[in-house]
């Protein structure tokens, strides 16, 4: 799979958070918290972790080939792995397939594992764009949209008090995640970067030109676990939700 830059990462401030990367086969994350909390042993931790996922996963996949190829939700048999269980509960509420959550759920479970071995003020683990976030002070997160000229120009605060919380985005002009639309980016908030994950995928799905926004907007109002929306496609946007938007002007 040919490396996909990821530039975004490059927005966290370094005097606020220590960070890492742990890789392993296509997972690429990056992590970072608060430099009082940093332990180089979180490094290791958090690739067993990786590693350990994959392997259910893959385990699954081959008893279960459909929960692998799947473009719809998929009931699963008893016995069924519980993050097969969650990805699958939550692309049955978005109406995708079960993969549509996988790196929200290697977020998740990278970020579960941490905390439960290290005491941490602060913590985000990023997964393709995919992101769990604790937090003790809000963060401004700006949207990385490929070639639209509002790319890196919006931002989303994330609230600290409602964190933990996931912020996911699907696009279907950048990177190599199957999109069947054509949003530069829908980033989705939930209470869990699987559910994001889930959502930010359908709802990138129904944009297929600017006109779609606005449509797409009105129907995600029927879930209120979608916490904030915001679309980008070519030069238009389209926001909803309980979370601060701001337009970043350039200091150039």
């Amino acid at each position: 799979m040919e490396y996909q830059p990821r530039s975004y990462r490059q927005q966290f401030n370094p005097a606020r958070f220590a960070s890492f990367t742990v890789q392993y086969l296509e997972t690429d994350l990056w992590i970072g918290m608060d430099h009082a909390s940093f332990r180089k042993e979180i490094a290791e931790v958090a690739l067993h972790e990786v590693m350990d996922l994959r392997t259910r996963l893959d385990s699954y996949i081959h008893e279960f080939p459909p929960f692998g190829a799947s473009l719809e939700p998929l009931k699963l048999f008893p016995g069924a792995p519980p993050e097969a269980q969650e990805m699958a509960a939550a692309c049955t509420r978005s109406g995708t397939g079960p993969m549509a959550a996988v790196a929200g759920m290697f977020a998740l479970r990278a970020a579960e594992k941490i905390r439960k071995h290290f005491p941490l003020q602060e913590l985000i683990v990023e997964n393709g764009g995919d992101y769990f976030l604790l937090l003790k002070e809000d963060l401004l997160m700006t949207i990385y949209a490929g070639d639209s000229p509002l790319s890196e120009k919006i931002g989303i605060l994330i609230p600290a008090g409602e964190t933990p919380c996931g912020v996911c985005t699907s696009s279907g002009t950048v990177g190599h995640s199957l999109s069947f639309g054509k949003a530069d980016a829908v980033m989705v908030a939930c209470a869990s970067p699987v559910l994001a994950d889930a959502w930010a995928t359908a709802l990138a799905n129904r944009v297929k030109t600017p006109a779609d926004i606005e449509p797409v907007l009105k129907y995600s109002e029927q879930f209120p676990e979608i916490r904030s929306l915001v679309i980008i496609c070519e030069d238009k946007t389209g926001i909803r939700g309980n979370f601060e938007v701001r337009f970043i002007h350039s200091s150039a």
